[in-house]
């Protein structure tokens, strides 16, 4: 695995999906693309830019994944009922990663991965997989981007982030297993 990823949330996600034998390209978010007018929202000029993602997922077998990973601690002691789970991102997120399912079109799909680094030592994870990457232990939920935009609630107007109420992330979350094997 390179180090090319900038934070460890994206790196620990890198080093799953290597162990996991799932085959993707990483993405330089820091560049933008540029698109042409038929797909891109209204604006004067004939292109437009917008936030690129973070990995392509080419799953075995199954349609590539558009991801977009998004890092957040989990504070808690127990998994068993999803509860205390940060899921927010920005509208600037949700009208990427949309375009970017349109332009890759059918055969695609795209979703966020929330990685969540442990932040306590005794956790109850009520059965799910815990991935140790660096001394940290993460554990990784998907969210369909169809799914988060039908359920999605303005968090903050000032700096433009949405969130999922609690109800609708215990029913869209998965484990990324579940992904791979739908």
């Amino acid at each position: 695995m390179k180090d090319s990823s900038p934070n460890h949330y994206e790196r620990a996600f890198e080093s799953w999906l290597i162990d996991n034998h799932i085959q993707y390209v990483t993405v330089d978010e820091q560049k933008r693309a540029e698109l042409p007018a038929s797909i891109r929202s209204t604006e004067a000029s004939g292109l437009c830019k917008f936030k690129s993602f973070d990995f392509l997922l080419y799953p075995n077998n199954q349609q590539a994944i558009i991801a977009e990973v998004k890092g957040r601690s989990f504070k808690g002691t127990s998994f068993a009922k999803l509860a205390g789970f940060e899921c927010w991102v920005t509208a600037e997120d949700i009208d990427g990663l949309t375009k970017w399912q349109e332009v890759f079109g059918q055969g695609h799909s795209a979703i966020f991965v929330f990685a969540y680094k442990i932040e306590n030592i005794d956790v109850d994870f009520d059965g799910r997989e815990v991935y140790d990457f660096a001394a940290n232990r993460y554990m990784f939920f998907a969210v369909k981007l169809d799914d988060y935009r039908e359920f999605m609630k303005q968090r903050s107007p000032k700096w433009q982030t949405v969130t999922l109420p609690a109800d609708k992330f215990r029913q869209c979350a998965i484990q990324l297993q579940q992904l791979w094997n739908k």
